[in-house]
């Protein structure tokens, strides 16, 4: 992991200062870093989206409220776990947060265990959604070096064509897609056919 890269960190949003210094207490006692903000204006104007963690999102507050923080936030393609916590918590309030995407609802008062347990699997998913963006970009940018004939001769193959029926489909010479095939490998840095399956999946081929 890239020793520079910032260290994950759990936003905390919510209105209720208490709630905000006793969770902050909590994890910073847990070795973990985290910031709080009193709105989602707050939080908005000073959030890197680059900068990994979660973030935990109070549902009612003014202003803004947390469902809505949550849409602002997917509107923005930021890509950090959302938990929310509430004291008001109801069924269909829980449904559209699951349905937009929130990494999970828990309604106070909550066990500080469940919240820690919480957290930890919330920072371990951004880290996972992290690398494999990362490993997306740098596929992207491989696939752009294929010349025109290379891209089709991956589509085929990735689809589970034999060079045969490849070089079928795109009327030239077995021997030919071999080439070609053998030249895409190479740029992808593929050892196999598995691998070249798995970096189509990655860049959502």
């Amino acid at each position: 992991m890239n020793s520079n890269a910032p260290k994950s960190t759990v936003f905390i949003v919510d209105d209720d200062e208490a709630v905000r210094n006793s969770l902050c207490l909590l994890l910073k006692s847990l070795g973990l870093a985290a910031v709080a903000y009193g709105s989602a204006a707050e939080f908005l104007a000073a959030y890197d989206p680059d900068h990994p963690g979660c973030a935990v999102l109070d549902v009612r507050m003014p202003g803004m409220s947390g469902l809505e923080l949550q849409h602002e936030l997917n509107r923005r393609g930021t890509i950090i776990p959302v938990i929310f916590i509430t004291g008001h918590g109801d069924v269909p309030m829980a449904v559209e947060a699951m349905r937009h995407g929130a990494f999970e609802f828990l309604q106070k008062p909550f066990r500080e265990q469940d919240f820690i347990d919480c957290i930890q699997r919330a920072v371990a998913r951004d880290q996972e959604n992290r690398v494999q963006l990362g490993e997306r970009e740098q596929l992207c940018a491989r696939l752009k070096t294929l010349t025109s004939r290379e891209a089709e001769v991956l589509e085929l193959v990735t689809q589970g064509k034999a060079n045969k029926a490849v070089a079928g489909d795109l009327g030239i010479s077995q021997r030919t897609v071999e080439v070609h095939r053998a030249h895409l490998m190479e740029k992808m840095g593929a050892s196999s056919l598995a691998q070249l399956v798995r970096m189509k999946m990655i860049v959502g081929g």
